[in-house]
């Protein structure tokens, strides 16, 4: 079955501010949680399907991609699915939120705990997940109908390799938690008109991990994590176009505290060509050819984003005329087909001619082969030639 749209989800119009999805998702969060519907399979599924989308619309990259591409830009970039999201997930994500941000926890609603979820039980500390890193990379037509191999240098969070990124000093270690005693979770318990009310947050003492440093690093400061500059190898398929993203996994920011690595994102930047221009996987190209040329015919040369080639310019070719030359142009983003070099014919009109060519254009003038028809209409534009192609 298709996904609903995010925004639709959530009930919020697409310009909505970061507040307005924030309070979108309580409510919703508050109308479907499983304790305030026990039993109910519906509203479980409508409470995950809320957090999928608050967890792709509250982050501003994701909700850019969304914007752009839909549920297809979210396929294998850290968005949550549907249909493998937990109950602890979601707690985990946005254990936060849940807490204070919503002012009370919902274990009023049934008395199970939320941190529970009725009854798991299971705790859920929190393991911290580095930040994406956004690059751009310039690419030439020529580098594009090949692909290529780049290596990029990033200054990011690595390891820190005084204490292999526990961020604990030499000697020293990590401790059960005394705040919440290694869940990594503290809760209240809270009076309200409705009666008891139980709210869970992330501990702010060990951020969420359940444990604490007996002595930081003197490196990192105990957080795990340094800066240093890294080359990463990166593989641009062939074919790829200006503003597409690629996602290199795990070669984002270390997460701090042996954390989980962000993501490498890749935004394809392409440069302008000095011969060609691109029009989707078609290249186009302007051949100027001599009166004479157009007139009688040639074999003309045709350069192309590898190797030239040669074509047969007919005779009686008209100014404008486009020819084509198949799988000349760029391939198609993994896939086997390619596009085509699309030639636009001028004729040169020579500025200045010598007393020969005077004459001798003067002997043609009054042939009727070289008086354009009062029919003819003017000519198009190249990229309406083009696009009449299709048509």
């Amino acid at each position: 079955m298709d996904k609903r749209d995010y925004y639709e989800v959530l009930g919020v119009a697409k310009d909505a501010s970061d507040q307005e999805i924030k309070a979108a998702y309580r409510k919703k969060a508050i109308q479907y949680h499983p304790d305030k519907n026990p039993g109910n399979k519906e509203a479980e599924e409508k409470f995950k399907e809320a957090a999928e989308a608050y967890s792709v619309l509250s982050n501003p990259e994701k909700r850019q991609r969304y914007d752009q591409f839909g549920h297809a830009g979210m396929s294998g970039n850290g968005g949550f699915s549907g249909g493998g999201m937990n109950m602890e997930d979601i707690f985990s994500a946005f254990g936060d939120i849940f807490g204070g941000g919503f002012g009370g926890g919902f274990s009023g609603f049934g008395g199970g705990g939320f941190g529970g979820f009725g009854g798991s039980g299971r705790s859920s500390q929190r393991v911290h997940r580095g930040n994406d890193i956004r690059v751009r990379l310039a690419l030439t037509l020529e580098g594009i109908s090949t692909g290529v191999e780049k290596k990029i240098k990033v200054n990011k969070y690595v390891k820190c390799p005084h204490c292999n990124g526990s961020g604990a000093e030499a000697g020293s270690g990590v401790e059960t938690c005394k705040t919440c005693g290694g869940s990594g979770r503290v809760s209240r318990v809270q009076q309200t008109l409705f009666g008891q009310m139980q709210s869970v947050t992330t501990c702010p003492t060990c951020g969420g991990t359940g444990k604490t440093i007996t002595k930081k690093c003197s490196s990192c400061g105990g957080s795990g994590v340094v800066k240093a500059d890294e080359v990463i190898p990166v593989q641009i398929p062939a074919g790829v176009a200006q503003g597409m993203q690629l996602t290199v996994n795990g070669k984002g920011n270390c997460g701090p505290m042996n954390g989980i690595n962000g993501d490498l994102l890749v935004v394809i930047e392409e440069l302008p060509h000095d011969l060609f221009k691109r029009d989707g996987d078609d290249i186009l190209y302007d051949k100027y050819v001599s009166i004479s040329e157009a007139a009688l015919g040639a074999s003309i040369e045709i350069p192309t984003l590898a190797n030239p080639v040669k074509i047969k310019l007919p005779s009686g070719t008209q100014s404008g005329k486009i020819l084509r030359v198949k799988g000349k142009g760029l391939p198609e983003v993994n896939s086997r087909s390619k596009g085509d070099l699309l030639v636009s014919i001028n004729v040169w009109v020579p500025k200045s001619l010598t007393r020969e060519e005077t004459q001798i254009l003067d002997q043609l003038k009054s042939s009727s082969n070289f008086s354009p028809s009062p029919s003819k209409k003017k000519d198009k534009g190249f990229f309406d030639r083009v696009r009449d192609m299709f048509d």
